[in-house]
């Protein structure tokens, strides 16, 4: 049996050994905590069920599904993209048996999760209000222009979801009607639920309230099919929670613990180590070491757990800072004509490649700048900053101004594709992601700049007549489309544009942390929480 992992050498570049149980601990505890461990902050969560891997102990077998980003796939397999393939990223929605609500209300870990949390005592823990003064509304016309286009584009793509694909998990524009797929298993919707926050945030009201309809009406969870557990997570309960969160609205804190029951597992996965282990021997299997699929999102996970706890999650800021300096010493490069890349390590061997995927990184290098060590700082922010110069040329060198899922450094390559495979474009959101970032880190306006220039492509190249579509080639002007609009498209892409053009107080970095879906979940200040709850019960007394 062999488990995707995330991966790591150490400063040197040799592999790791670890055994299952450490490694198990490890990269859950960053999954868990960015939406799972949000669910333990509601009043009525319960304790969640246990996941039973759908192959038999001698099948190869990954968890990668809780470990990356989105992996890459081919235009061709956009139909089954993320849907296991060779990497087997299948699990079962499986429940065991209910922990008994007096065996929870015992529990020595119940504390904050109990009654004394309510949804006002969270809101006045907030620093600042989450959709900020006129909801972010920005003063400067051009930008407000920008903004608005950003929001038309989504009231179209989802107008066009809504129209022909209605309760499907996504909509194929070129021939007008819905997706389902096998990587959500017997769940639908996955359009709905990654598009809720981003309606909400928008004032998108009425389309609000319709999709708030389907998740009340609609919106079965009672499925026994084969899903993948990081989508699920990511985009279902990510999803759930953040409209929770935004909103109050008691159906998605039900709707996100009823589904949270059913994935949590019992073990508890573990800075850049390779992506496939096997859990027998510990030993370190397939020696790839990758900051894009496969293994990105642990990485990302580890700063974001360290700030989504208020920052007092030392565990997880040494293990981030770490693992960014093996990260330093082992993967990143410059070429020949000064852009600065994330390699991939396979065996010791270095292939000079870059993912779409891997730049999240800039973003991802930005947020952590300013908690790793004094003299440490400017260089990280300045890192960030050079990789996300590099995803911009990836997107300038191509005829289209859309990069291709994956560029190279070697046989006079510059950040372009140089095979055919790697040259489509799925409406990802990576490289908006890390402008989005690097704008409220820095307020450079080339940021703003290079996101307006990809809301121009989109439109040129990706926009039918019936919503939004991924090409088969960023580097012909003649473009084919996939038939396929990602729910990542209304999730993160609009969203991170939307966020782009907006005032720094819509969503403030000071309250909010994203998961790999975008989905907005708040920094929980448990001593504020304990403060309020002591309060109120002084009052009462």
């Amino acid at each position: 049996m062999v488990f995707r992992k995330l991966p790591g050498v150490s400063a040197s570049g040799m592999g790791l050994r670890l055994s299952q149980k450490f490694v198990f601990l490890l990269f859950l505890s960053g999954l868990v905590t960015l939406c799972f461990g949000a669910l333990f902050f509601l009043p009525d969560s319960v304790r969640l069920k246990r996941i039973f891997l759908s192959k038999t102990e001698t099948q190869p077998v990954t968890v990668g599904s809780g470990l990356s980003r989105k992996p890459p796939v081919s235009h061709e397999a956009t139909e089954e993209r993320l849907a296991g393939g060779k990497a087997q990223e299948d699990l079962t929605l499986s429940r065991s048996k209910t922990e008994s609500a007096s065996e929870r209300a015992t529990s020595p870990d119940h504390g904050a999760n109990s009654d004394t949390f309510s949804y006002k005592k969270f809101k006045r823990c907030l620093l600042k209000h989450p959709l900020g003064r006129d909801n972010g509304k920005p003063s400067d016309p051009k930008t407000n222009e920008r903004r608005e286009k950003v929001k038309e584009m989504m009231k179209f793509a989802w107008d066009n979801y809504k129209r022909y694909a209605w309760g499907k998990n996504e909509l194929r524009p070129l021939t007008r009607n819905g997706h389902i797929g096998n990587m959500f298993g017997g769940l639908r919707g996955a359009s709905v639920i990654d598009s809720l926050d981003t309606l909400y945030i928008m004032g998108l009201m009425e389309e609000y309230n319709d999709a708030k309809e389907w998740v009340q009406t609609s919106l079965d969870l009672n499925s026994n099919g084969e899903a993948s557990l990081f989508e699920v997570n990511i985009r279902y309960v990510g999803g759930l929670l953040s409209a929770y969160y935004l909103t109050g609205e008691e159906l998605f804190k039900n709707k996100a613990v009823e589904l949270g029951e059913k994935l949590l597992p019992i073990e508890k996965p573990h800075g850049l180590y390779p992506n496939f282990l096997s859990p027998v021997s510990g030993n370190w299997v397939q020696h790839h070491v990758s900051i894009g699929g496969l293994g990105d999102s642990f990485y990302e996970y580890l700063i974001k757990s360290y700030l989504m706890s208020d920052k007092t999650d030392d565990d997880a800021k040494k293990m981030y800072y770490s693992a960014l300096e093996a990260i330093e010493a082992n993967l990143v490069q410059k070429s020949p004509g000064g852009l600065t890349y994330m390699a991939e390590w396979r065996g010791g061997i270095l292939d000079h490649k870059m993912g779409h995927l891997a730049c999240f990184s800039g973003g991802m290098i930005g947020i952590g700048a300013d908690d790793g060590a004094p003299e440490k700082r400017q260089h990280y922010l300045d890192l960030a900053a050079e990789i996300t110069h590099t995803c911009h040329e990836s997107y300038a060198r191509s005829a289209t101004k859309l990069g291709p899922e994956a560029f190279r450094f070697d046989g006079g390559a510059e950040a372009t594709a140089t095979r055919l495979s790697d040259r489509y474009y799925i409406l990802r959101p990576e490289v908006i992601e890390s402008y989005m970032y690097m704008w409220r880190l820095t307020h450079d306006p080339k940021y703003r700049e290079w996101g307006w220039e990809a809301v121009e492509a989109l439109e040129e190249h990706c926009r039918v007549e019936s919503g939004f579509s991924g090409i088969r080639d960023v580097y012909t002007m003649t473009v084919s489309h996939d038939n396929m609009q990602q729910s990542f498209f209304l999730s993160e892409t609009l969203k991170y544009l939307y966020l782009l053009f907006s005032d720094d107080d819509l969503l403030p970095l000071e309250d909010w942390v994203f998961n790999t879906e975008a989905h907005p979940l708040p920094i929980i200040r448990k001593s504020c929480l304990q403060d309020e709850a002591t309060q109120d019960k002084t009052v009462s007394e």
